[in-house]
């Protein structure tokens, strides 16, 4: 809350919609910080659904079944000294979801209207007080088109599957650079070209490319636009 006076007292709703490995959520942990605000990693409870769909053998196109999965579903954020955990039914399932295949079935998940549907609430009710920055796919589009600032964060599918890569190295059975890219441009596909909620800028939203730039200075400009909202 310390940086909260420098962007004066109003409190804004802020969403950062953008495809896959954009740079979405160090940016969106980094101006919510700067800002004072809550950060709200939606693309992770869509991750939530998916795992939760896996282990329970629920295939994604599934729709009754993904109605009775997600009706047993309790999700929490909870902040702690490792960052954002997400705890699915009381148990961290952080690690569990950011994996290849888990972020492939999240995609394919997410353009479910039951899926959707439950999580819509769930969105809608963390925004209430608004001081927060929401990251994911449709939050200045159909989550939050209220929103009083809306930024779409986009970046080259090779920068991105570059950026994916690093985060994977090291770990067992990271998957290739060109693996990784194939994988960013057909979930680009999927979900741009879905008929519910397709990724896609808000109207009003500022675009930022955040090809060959750094994260510095992609966060600065984000603040830049959000002072003019507050002055």
């Amino acid at each position: 809350m310390k940086n909260r006076p420098d962007y004066g007292e109003k409190l804004l709703l802020i969403t950062i919609d953008g495809p896959a490995g954009a740079g979405k959520t160090t940016v969106s942990k980094i101006l919510a910080e700067r800002l004072g605000y809550k950060y709200i990693d939606t693309g992770a409870l869509y991750r939530g659904v998916a795992y939760e769909a896996q282990k329970a053998g629920v295939v994604s196109d599934d729709d009754i079944g993904l109605e009775k999965l997600c009706g047993t579903l309790d999700f929490e954020f909870v902040m702690d000294e490792k960052g954002l955990r997400l705890f699915s039914n009381g148990a961290d399932i952080t690690g569990e979801i950011r994996t290849p295949d888990i972020s492939m079935l999240a995609s394919a998940v997410s353009a479910r209207p039951v899926v959707r549907e439950c999580l819509f609430a769930i969105q809608k009710e963390l925004g209430n007080e608004k001081g927060a920055v929401f990251e994911g796919r449709d939050m200045g589009t159909v989550v939050f088109p209220e929103a009083e600032v809306k930024f779409y964060l986009d970046a080259s599918a090779k920068t991105r599957a570059e950026r994916r890569h690093k985060e994977f190295a090291g770990k067992k059975g990271s998957p290739a650079a060109a693996e990784i890219e194939r994988d960013i441009k057909l979930r680009d596909a999927n979900d741009s070209n879905r008929s519910l909620a397709p990724l896609k800028p808000a109207e009003d939203a500022v675009i930022v490319d955040s090809t060959g730039l750094d994260i510095e200075t992609v966060v600065n400009r984000m603040l830049s636009h959000v002072k003019k909202r507050v002055s």
